[in-house]
């Protein structure tokens, strides 16, 4: 069969002039069922050109999006134990690391950095949910006290995008006790003086959003994403009752006053500049005098 594979169905392609196309040419929108060609929706930040549909955004290109010229310190991957429980359920928990890293060139799911956004020092911390689902583990849990330490010790501002379903479950017991740690790690950020700024995307769930990522100083979402704690389905089979339309989506958060403000993708670099300007007191450019007004207000209340 190998061989058949391997040697004789690429000589048939070839002579017939047959290539292989590959399967994430065309990305299908999940509102529309438009097709959209995977360059023309990476040149337009993971969004939907028609629709307006924000994809998730692979954790690399966000830093590169967010930090002036894409340029950034990578802030670098601490060493924890592999699979510490040596689970297994389907497939062994260390074999799914190893393809989750060479789907993602990342060790884990956590990527930080540190860099300048419009001229305003900060610390970047950004989930990559093609890796076991964003989810939380030891390596992910001490990547970001390490990133909080450092900004804390750069007397700078912390701006965090959770991506994720929860915690780890290969890791049991240990991918929870990162929840308190990092909330320790936040409240030290914030005795220091500096701003927390969270940026809530698609999906935000289970036990990081019981954790630092409900713990900002103020909440943006991007638009329609999910965040809350337990899924849809569980909470309408546990109380047997059907949710309003739109439920646990940011549009749904912001209008009960659990998210601060909406901010679509291509808006977000400035709306953070201007924010973290704000809460440092930094001056703002005079160019941003007119959406001034409306944030510092979000900023006071």
């Amino acid at each position: 069969m190998n061989w058949i594979t391997n040697y004789v169905r690429p000589r048939i392609n070839s002579m017939l002039g047959r290539r292989e196309v590959p399967e994430n040419l065309w990305i299908k929108c999940p509102e529309t069922g438009e097709m959209v060609f995977h360059k023309d929706l990476e040149s337009n930040k993971w969004v939907i050109p028609a629709s307006g549909y924000h994809m998730k955004m692979p954790a690399k290109a966000r830093l590169a999006d967010l930090f002036d010229n894409g340029e950034y310190e990578s802030l670098p991957q601490p060493k924890v134990a592999q699979d510490p429980l040596k689970f297994r359920d389907s497939k062994k928990y260390i074999d799914r690391l190893r393809d989750s890293r060479v789907k993602t060139e990342q060790e884990d799911t956590i990527l930080a950095g540190l860099g300048k956004m419009r001229g305003l020092k900060l610390v970047a911390v950004v989930h990559e949910f093609n890796f076991i689902g964003g989810s939380l583990g030891i390596a992910a849990g001490e990547a970001i006290v390490k990133a909080f330490e450092r900004a804390t010790l750069e007397k700078c501002p912390l701006v965090m995008f959770p991506a994720s379903g929860g915690a780890r479950m290969q890791e049991g017991i240990l991918s929870l006790m990162q929840l308190p740690r990092t909330t320790v790690a936040v409240d030290l950020l914030k005795e220091s003086g500096q701003p927390y700024v969270v940026v809530l995307t698609n999906p935000t769930t289970g036990g990081v959003t019981a954790s630092y990522a409900m713990l900002g100083d103020i909440h943006l979402a991007e638009p329609g994403a999910e965040i809350g704690f337990a899924g849809k389905r569980v909470i309408e089979q546990t109380l047997r009752e059907k949710l309003p339309e739109g439920f646990q989506t940011s549009e749904y958060l912001l209008e009960h006053g659990m998210v601060d403000m909406v901010v679509k993708r291509h808006d977000i670099p400035e709306t953070l500049a201007r924010l973290l300007k704000i809460l440092t007191k930094k001056p703002v450019s005079a160019a941003n005098d007119m959406n001034g007004g409306a944030i510092a207000l979000a900023a006071s209340a």
